[in-house]
Formats: C-alpha cells, structure tokens, sequence
C-alpha cells in the first residue's frame, strides 16, 4: 500500500460488508413471508422487512462506494488524503445515522417515526428506496459534501487521472441528484416522475460511472496494461452510459399520465442500454487477456471479470426483456421486474464493490499483493456460490413472472393477485433455497479475510 491515509477505506469496507450480511438475512426474511405470510408477524411486518432489505442496500453499497474511493483516489492522486481524519468523522456519523434509522424502522411504526422526526416541517417521507426520515436525509447530504470535498481536494493537489476524474464525476451526480429525495409533489404524476431522477439515475447513470472507474483501477493494477489503453475504453463506455442512461429515464414513465412520446423515446434509448454493459464485458476480458503480469491476487481478477459478465446479462439482456412499450404493458411491476432488480444490482454493483475490497483489504491488513492460497480458493468458492445462486434466483422469479403475467395479466380470464401467488408459491420455495446458498457464500467471503498469510510464492512487482 503506498500511501497510509489509504487505511481509512477498511473502516467503510468492513461495515458495508457488515451491512450486507444484515441484507441478506431480510431478504431471506421476506423471501419467507411471501410463502408463510404471518412469519414474523407482527414483530416483522413484510413492509418492514422490505423496507429495510432495500434501505441496508442502498447504504452498505453507499459505504463500499466511498470505501473504494478513499482507498483508489490517494493512489491516483499519487497523493495522501486531503483529510483522513475528516474520513473518519463521517464515518462515524453516517454509520450512526444509518443505525438508527435502520432501529426506527423496526421499533417504532412508520407514522409515529415520521411524527417523531418532523417529517411535517419537510414531507419527504412514504416513497420507496426514499423512506428514510428527513432528518437522515440531511444528514446524508452532509457526509456527502464533506465526502466530496475530501475526494475533490485530494484530486486538486495530486495527479490527475481519467479514472479519479470519471469517479468524482460519478460521485458528484450521486449526491446532486439525490437532492431530489426531498421534493416531494402532492400531484403523484410528478412525484413518480422526479422520484425516477433519483432511482434510476442513480442505478442507470452516475452509478454506472462509478462502476467504471473502479473496474478501470482494479485492471490498470492487476493486469499492467497500459493506462492509456484503458481510459480510451473508460471515455467511450462514459459516454455510452450518459447518452442511452439519461433519455433511458422514460421507460419509467410509460403509465404514469405522462406523454406518450416517452413510449417511443424510453423504448429507443433504454433498448440501447445493454450496449455500454456489453462494451464493458468486451473491455474487461480484452485487459485480462492482453495483461503484462499474472497477479498473484486471482480472486480480485475474477471477482472484475465476473462484474463485467454480470452487469451486462443483469442490467443489459434482463432489463432489455421488458424494456419495451408493448411488453411493459404486461410485466411492470411482476416478478419479472424482480429477476432483472436482483441481477443488475448484483452484477453491477454488488461485485465491483467485492471485488475492490478483495483487491484493496489484503493490502490494508499488510498481507501485500493478496492474501494465501488457500484464502483465495475460499474466496473464489463463495464466488461461484453467491453468482450461481444469483442465477438461479432470477431464473426463478423470471419463471414466476412469465407465470403472473399469463395468469393474472393476459390470459381470458385474469385471475386474482393473491390467487396467482398461490399458484407460483413453488418458486418462491426454490428462490428461498437458493438464497441461503447466497447466504452461505457470502459467510464464505467474509471467513476468506481470517485464513493465515501470504504463503512465501505469493509474491508479485506491484503496479508502480
């Protein structure tokens, strides 16, 4: 590790790992209450659960994200960082924040938490991915701007790179549009429409740049290829991203009372969405394949490739499938929309995150390029294990979706919601099964960081 205020990147990595255990065990809460639904209950409520599944993903991804910038930026920079120990401040804060909201929504009943934070004074509660109270959604601007202004004076007074650039651009479009969380219409057509500026234009747009610049970072280390040739890659996928990502918003707005002509422009430019996801497969395999070094860290390498390969069948070919007017018509909002939720976020976002913590983690606890062998081939068991399971996962719900939909939305004679739930309960069973392997690799991940040190061979000329 080359520079020492690159340690404040653990702190952020070992709670969004923390945070992402808590995920996952809501999510096997809710998988369950869709088959027995009083589990739980009333201790649980399935809204609850929910809520604080989708929540602890946004923020343990949240904390992977300043993580990885907190360790990268320094580097790039060639540089320490602009203020550690305000790093640390924030990380307390939002860690702090984020607990106690997470608490809110369990102990106390969303009405009275909304009445308990003054939520009259600045309505921004009620939506989904956007329930957190007001008083969270401050202070979440606040660590955003401190966060920012760190990474953007340690860029000022370092180097600077197409891959620091590319990120602080992504960073930037996360916090300014996440400005939106607070204007809260009473007219639904344009609360839903501006809610979308924030959702999708995280999780389609700026994410994406995010997305790119650490994957950029992760291959310029471990493959030795020339940096120029990766940052030509990065520009274009940059622009690919913005260009279909942002017109792409419409395909949100087909039912709810806007103008038609976001049928066609949402169709159009959201159908051309898996193109960057497939540029980034075609770039990351073309890095490996033209590489300089074998990096003694092969999991950090698979854990890149497989983000690559992910994203683009999760976000590109599974949310091509009901991207259009026409097909949208029947599948919004089934279980179909589930699948392509689960993979895009999984692929796309999930494993980069994982894949800088296993680059970056091994380095930070002095363990130099990686960690053992055998650690390794923990690490890449959980791999296999988390990502097959991810694949069943959307299988399943897609199967369940192609079934609602005939059923309950195409069919002569539509049937009941809760009917057709009945008649789709089996792979609901399957997607609860397939998710305690999920839960399994993911226990693997985190035992990998705890198997002994570098065996003596582990040895590798770092990239300079």
């Amino acid at each position: 590790m080359k520079y020492e205020s690159q340690k404040v990147a653990k702190l952020y990595f070992v709670a969004a790992i923390g945070l992402f255990v808590g995920q996952i065990l809501f999510g096997l809460v809710m998988g369950l209450q869709y088959i027995v639904g009083d589990f739980l209950f009333p201790e649980i409520p399935f809204n609850v659960a929910r809520m604080v599944h989708t929540n602890l993903l946004i923020v343990w991804l949240l904390f992977g994200f300043m993580g990885a910038a907190y360790y990268l930026v320094p580097e790039e920079a060639e540089t320490e960082l602009f203020a550690p120990w305000l790093a640390k401040l924030m990380f307390w804060i939002f860690l702090a924040a984020g607990a106690a909201t997470i608490l809110g929504y369990l102990l106390v009943p969303y009405a009275t938490l909304a009445e308990l934070t003054m939520n009259d004074l600045l309505p921004t509660m009620g939506r989904e991915f956007l329930e957190q109270p007001t008083i969270t959604k401050l202070g979440i601007v606040v660590v955003a701007l401190a966060f920012l202004f760190n990474i953007g004076m340690t860029i000022l007074k370092g180097r600077k790179t197409v891959v620091n650039l590319v990120l602080l651009m992504g960073l930037t479009g996360l916090a300014v549009f996440f400005l939106f969380s607070f204007y809260n219409p009473v007219n639904v057509v344009m609360d839903k429409y501006y809610w979308w500026w924030v959702v999708h234009l995280w999780v389609e747009g700026v994410w994406e740049l995010i997305l790119g610049s650490i994957l950029a970072f992760i291959l310029i280390k471990t493959t030795g290829v020339d940096r120029e040739v990766i940052e030509k890659w990065l520009y274009i996928i940059v622009a690919m991203t913005l260009i279909t990502g942002i017109i792409g918003t419409g395909h949100h707005y087909y039912w709810i009372g806007t103008p038609a002509f976001w049928q066609w422009w949402g169709s159009i430019f959201s159908a051309m969405e898996p193109i960057p996801f497939f540029m980034m497969t075609v770039y990351a395999f073309n890095m490996v394949n033209k590489r300089r070094r074998n990096h003694p860290n092969k999991a950090a390498v698979l854990w890149a490739l497989g983000t690559a390969v992910m994203a683009f069948l999760g976000a590109g070919v599974w949310g091509f499938l009901h991207t259009l007017a026409p097909v949208n018509y029947y599948t919004h909002g089934t279980q179909i929309t589930a699948a392509h939720g689960h993979m895009a976020f999984y692929g796309a976002y999930v494993m980069i995150v994982l894949a800088m913590i296993s680059y970056s983690m091994p380095m930070m606890r002095g363990r130099e390029a990686c960690n053992s062998a055998r650690a390794q081939s923990m690490e890449m068991w959980s791999f296999w294990l988390m990502t097959i399971s991810i694949i069943f996962i959307t299988l399943f719900l897609t199967g369940a979706g192609i079934l609602q939909v005939y059923l309950q939305r195409f069919s002569d004679n539509p049937m009941p919601f809760m009917v057709v739930q009945e008649k789709i309960t089996l792979f609901y069973w399957l997607r609860e099964i397939a998710g305690l392997v999920f839960l399994l690799g993911l226990v693997l991940y985190i035992a990998s960081f705890f198997v002994g040190k570098n065996e003596p061979e582990a040895t590798v000329e770092l990239a300079k």
